[in-house]
Protein backbone atom coordinates (compact mmCIF):
# COMPACT_ATOMS: atom_id res chain seq x y z
CA UNK A 1 0.00 0.00 0.00
CA UNK A 2 1.46 3.73 -0.79
CA UNK A 3 0.91 6.69 1.44
CA UNK A 4 1.26 10.14 -0.42
CA UNK A 5 1.77 12.61 2.52
CA UNK A 6 1.78 16.12 1.09
CA UNK A 7 3.29 18.10 4.55
CA UNK A 8 5.81 20.95 5.33
CA UNK A 9 7.99 18.35 7.41
CA UNK A 10 8.25 15.11 5.79
CA UNK A 11 11.23 14.72 8.40
CA UNK A 12 8.93 14.41 11.37
CA UNK A 13 6.69 11.47 9.45
CA UNK A 14 10.02 9.61 7.83
CA UNK A 15 11.42 9.65 11.43
CA UNK A 16 7.88 8.71 13.31
CA UNK A 17 7.39 5.47 10.53
CA UNK A 18 10.77 4.47 10.45
CA UNK A 19 11.07 2.12 13.67
CA UNK A 20 10.36 -1.36 15.00
CA UNK A 21 6.96 -2.91 13.35
CA UNK A 22 6.19 0.00 10.46
CA UNK A 23 9.86 -0.08 9.51
CA UNK A 24 10.21 -3.87 8.46
CA UNK A 25 7.10 -2.92 6.53
CA UNK A 26 8.72 -0.31 4.84
CA UNK A 27 12.05 -2.26 4.61
CA UNK A 28 9.43 -5.41 2.84
CA UNK A 29 7.76 -2.92 0.50
CA UNK A 30 4.67 -3.81 1.96
CA UNK A 31 3.85 -0.27 2.59
CA UNK A 32 5.45 2.72 1.19
CA UNK A 33 5.96 6.49 2.51
CA UNK A 34 6.11 9.27 -0.50
CA UNK A 35 6.85 12.42 1.36
CA UNK A 36 6.10 15.55 -0.48
CA UNK A 37 7.25 18.69 0.97
CA UNK A 38 4.71 21.35 0.11
CA UNK A 39 7.42 23.91 0.22
CA UNK A 40 8.73 23.11 -2.92
CA UNK A 41 6.02 23.85 -4.48
CA UNK A 42 6.16 27.57 -3.45
CA UNK A 43 6.76 29.98 -6.59
CA UNK A 44 8.38 32.56 -4.97
CA UNK A 45 11.95 33.30 -4.01
CA UNK A 46 11.77 32.99 -0.02
CA UNK A 47 9.40 29.34 -0.30
CA UNK A 48 6.94 30.97 1.14
CA UNK A 49 3.70 29.08 1.50
CA UNK A 50 1.37 30.84 4.27
CA UNK A 51 -0.17 34.52 4.03
CA UNK A 52 -2.63 36.59 6.12
CA UNK A 53 -6.18 35.66 6.49
CA UNK A 54 -8.56 37.29 4.42
CA UNK A 55 -10.85 39.35 6.33
CA UNK A 56 -8.27 39.57 9.80
CA UNK A 57 -8.02 37.33 12.60
CA UNK A 58 -4.72 35.52 14.82
CA UNK A 59 -2.56 33.35 12.66
CA UNK A 60 -1.50 32.37 9.06
CA UNK A 61 -3.37 30.09 6.39
CA UNK A 62 -1.79 27.79 4.03
CA UNK A 63 -1.76 29.01 0.78
CA UNK A 64 -3.71 26.86 -1.96
CA UNK A 65 -1.37 27.01 -4.60
CA UNK A 66 1.75 24.93 -2.88
CA UNK A 67 -0.93 22.08 -1.61
CA UNK A 68 -2.79 22.11 -5.14
CA UNK A 69 0.72 22.28 -6.98
CA UNK A 70 1.84 19.21 -4.76
CA UNK A 71 -1.19 17.39 -5.24
CA UNK A 72 -0.82 17.44 -8.74
CA UNK A 73 2.71 16.51 -9.09
CA UNK A 74 1.75 13.34 -6.72
CA UNK A 75 -1.30 12.75 -9.08
CA UNK A 76 1.05 13.07 -12.90
CA UNK A 77 3.61 10.64 -11.16
CA UNK A 78 0.59 8.21 -9.73
CA UNK A 79 -3.08 9.02 -12.25
CA UNK A 80 -5.04 6.65 -10.58
CA UNK A 81 -7.85 8.11 -8.98
CA UNK A 82 -7.22 8.27 -5.23
CA UNK A 83 -9.09 9.46 -1.65
CA UNK A 84 -7.76 12.31 -0.39
CA UNK A 85 -7.61 13.17 3.23
CA UNK A 86 -7.29 16.33 4.66
CA UNK A 87 -6.19 15.61 8.68
CA UNK A 88 -8.39 18.29 10.76
CA UNK A 89 -9.95 18.40 13.82
CA UNK A 90 -13.31 19.53 12.17
CA UNK A 91 -12.68 16.02 10.10
CA UNK A 92 -15.54 12.98 10.99
CA UNK A 93 -13.49 11.35 13.56
CA UNK A 94 -11.35 8.28 13.28
CA UNK A 95 -12.92 4.81 14.12
CA UNK A 96 -11.91 1.24 13.81
CA UNK A 97 -14.29 0.35 11.05
CA UNK A 98 -12.77 3.32 8.71
CA UNK A 99 -9.53 2.32 9.42
CA UNK A 100 -10.45 -1.07 7.39
CA UNK A 101 -12.65 0.65 4.87
CA UNK A 102 -9.28 2.95 4.15
CA UNK A 103 -7.00 -0.47 4.34
CA UNK A 104 -8.88 -1.72 1.17
CA UNK A 105 -7.07 1.05 -0.87
CA UNK A 106 -4.09 0.89 -2.80
CA UNK A 107 -3.11 4.48 -2.55
CA UNK A 108 -4.32 7.07 -0.41
CA UNK A 109 -3.58 11.44 0.03
CA UNK A 110 -3.14 12.86 3.20
CA UNK A 111 -2.86 16.93 3.40
CA UNK A 112 -1.31 18.10 6.83
CA UNK A 113 -2.45 21.66 7.44
CA UNK A 114 -0.31 23.96 9.55
CA UNK A 115 -0.98 27.61 11.07
CA UNK A 116 -4.56 28.05 11.36
CA UNK A 117 -5.34 25.47 8.67
CA UNK A 118 -4.95 25.77 4.87
CA UNK A 119 -7.27 27.84 2.52
CA UNK A 120 -10.89 26.70 1.96
CA UNK A 121 -10.67 26.08 -1.67
CA UNK A 122 -8.11 23.22 -1.76
CA UNK A 123 -10.60 21.55 0.31
CA UNK A 124 -13.23 22.34 -2.15
CA UNK A 125 -11.33 21.64 -4.80
CA UNK A 126 -9.24 18.42 -4.22
CA UNK A 127 -10.56 16.78 -0.89
CA UNK A 128 -12.26 13.92 -0.45
CA UNK A 129 -12.71 13.33 3.22
CA UNK A 130 -12.02 15.06 6.58
CA UNK A 131 -10.65 13.33 9.37
CA UNK A 132 -10.14 13.91 12.98
CA UNK A 133 -8.18 11.25 15.39
CA UNK A 134 -10.33 13.36 18.73
CA UNK A 135 -11.50 16.71 19.63
CA UNK A 136 -8.24 18.04 20.35
CA UNK A 137 -5.80 20.64 18.13
CA UNK A 138 -2.33 19.84 17.51
CA UNK A 139 0.44 21.94 16.53
CA UNK A 140 0.27 20.54 12.40
CA UNK A 141 -1.43 17.17 10.94
CA UNK A 142 2.10 15.28 10.91
CA UNK A 143 0.81 13.32 13.99
CA UNK A 144 -2.44 12.71 12.76
CA UNK A 145 -1.63 11.22 9.51
CA UNK A 146 1.13 8.84 10.92
CA UNK A 147 -1.41 7.98 13.53
CA UNK A 148 -3.91 6.89 10.66
CA UNK A 149 -0.91 5.79 8.49
CA UNK A 150 -0.06 3.44 11.62
CA UNK A 151 -3.83 1.93 12.53
CA UNK A 152 -4.06 1.11 8.79
CA UNK A 153 -1.05 -0.62 7.71
CA UNK A 154 -1.86 -2.84 10.72
CA UNK A 155 -4.37 -4.03 8.34
CA UNK A 156 -2.30 -4.66 4.97
CA UNK A 157 -1.44 -8.45 4.49
CA UNK A 158 1.84 -9.35 5.81
CA UNK A 159 2.48 -6.33 8.41
CA UNK A 160 1.60 -8.41 10.98
CA UNK A 161 4.04 -11.58 12.03
CA UNK A 162 0.38 -12.91 13.54
CA UNK A 163 -2.27 -12.70 10.52
CA UNK A 164 -4.85 -12.97 13.52
CA UNK A 165 -3.54 -9.84 15.84
CA UNK A 166 -5.60 -7.05 13.89
CA UNK A 167 -9.00 -9.09 14.26
CA UNK A 168 -8.60 -9.82 17.96
CA UNK A 169 -7.93 -6.41 19.33
CA UNK A 170 -9.56 -3.84 20.79
CA UNK A 171 -12.82 -2.58 18.93
CA UNK A 172 -13.30 -5.72 17.48
CA UNK A 173 -16.84 -5.69 16.82
CA UNK A 174 -17.16 -2.83 18.97
CA UNK A 175 -15.45 -4.50 22.05
CA UNK A 176 -12.12 -3.94 24.20
CA UNK A 177 -9.84 -6.96 23.95
CA UNK A 178 -9.67 -8.85 27.04
CA UNK A 179 -6.31 -8.25 29.46
CA UNK A 180 -3.43 -10.58 28.42
CA UNK A 181 -0.48 -11.71 30.95
CA UNK A 182 2.64 -13.10 30.39
CA UNK A 183 5.56 -14.82 32.61
CA UNK A 184 6.21 -14.92 35.58
CA UNK A 185 2.84 -16.36 36.76
CA UNK A 186 3.21 -14.68 39.73
CA UNK A 187 3.96 -10.92 40.23
CA UNK A 188 4.08 -9.19 43.59
CA UNK A 189 0.94 -11.40 44.81
CA UNK A 190 -0.61 -11.65 41.33
CA UNK A 191 -1.38 -14.23 39.46
CA UNK A 192 -2.00 -15.28 35.99
CA UNK A 193 -6.02 -16.46 35.54
CA UNK A 194 -5.90 -20.30 35.98
CA UNK A 195 -8.23 -20.72 33.15
CA UNK A 196 -5.17 -19.59 30.75
CA UNK A 197 -3.04 -22.26 31.95
CA UNK A 198 -5.56 -25.08 31.45
CA UNK A 199 -4.97 -25.97 27.83
CA UNK A 200 -8.65 -25.81 27.04
CA UNK A 201 -8.83 -23.49 24.47
CA UNK A 202 -12.62 -23.59 24.35
CA UNK A 203 -13.25 -22.42 27.93
CA UNK A 204 -10.16 -19.82 27.39
CA UNK A 205 -12.09 -18.29 24.36
CA UNK A 206 -15.20 -18.53 26.19
CA UNK A 207 -13.20 -16.61 29.15
CA UNK A 208 -11.71 -13.81 27.19
CA UNK A 209 -15.03 -13.17 25.86
CA UNK A 210 -16.37 -12.04 29.50
CA UNK A 211 -13.22 -10.23 29.82
CA UNK A 212 -14.20 -8.67 26.82
CA UNK A 213 -17.69 -7.62 27.74
CA UNK A 214 -16.65 -6.59 31.11
CA UNK A 215 -13.95 -4.39 30.16
CA UNK A 216 -16.18 -2.94 27.71
CA UNK A 217 -18.92 -2.24 29.96
CA UNK A 218 -16.72 -0.89 32.58
CA UNK A 219 -14.22 1.19 30.44
CA UNK A 220 -16.18 1.82 27.55
CA UNK A 221 -19.80 1.48 27.76
CA UNK A 222 -20.68 3.63 24.99
CA UNK A 223 -19.62 0.71 22.78
CA UNK A 224 -22.22 -1.97 24.06
CA UNK A 225 -24.56 -0.03 21.31
CA UNK A 226 -22.90 -0.90 18.61
CA UNK A 227 -21.43 -3.99 19.30
CA UNK A 228 -22.82 -7.68 17.63
CA UNK A 229 -24.35 -9.29 20.89
CA UNK A 230 -25.64 -12.75 21.95
CA UNK A 231 -28.89 -12.61 24.07
CA UNK A 232 -26.18 -14.92 25.91
CA UNK A 233 -24.35 -11.56 25.88
CA UNK A 234 -26.82 -9.71 27.08
CA UNK A 235 -28.14 -11.65 30.02
CA UNK A 236 -24.35 -12.23 30.83
CA UNK A 237 -24.22 -7.99 30.86
CA UNK A 238 -27.12 -7.33 32.98
CA UNK A 239 -26.03 -9.73 35.80
CA UNK A 240 -22.44 -9.38 35.92
CA UNK A 241 -21.71 -5.86 35.41
CA UNK A 242 -25.42 -4.55 36.05
CA UNK A 243 -25.68 -2.38 33.57
CA UNK A 244 -29.24 -1.21 32.32
CA UNK A 245 -31.03 -2.63 29.52
CA UNK A 246 -31.27 0.60 27.16
CA UNK A 247 -27.54 0.68 27.31
CA UNK A 248 -27.47 -2.39 24.72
Amino acid sequence: MKFHILTLFPEHIHNGLNSSILKKARDKKLIQLNLVNIRDFANNKHNTVDDYPYGGGAGMVMQPGPIVRSYNSVMKEYPKKKRVIYLTPQGKTLTQSIVEELSREEELIFICGHYEGIDERVIESIVTEELSIGDYVLTGGEMAAMVVVDAVSRHVKGVLSNTVSADIESFDNSLLEFPQYTRPYEYEDMQVPEILLSGNHKKIDEFRHEQSLIRTASKRPDLLKHALLTEKDKVFLLNTCHISENML
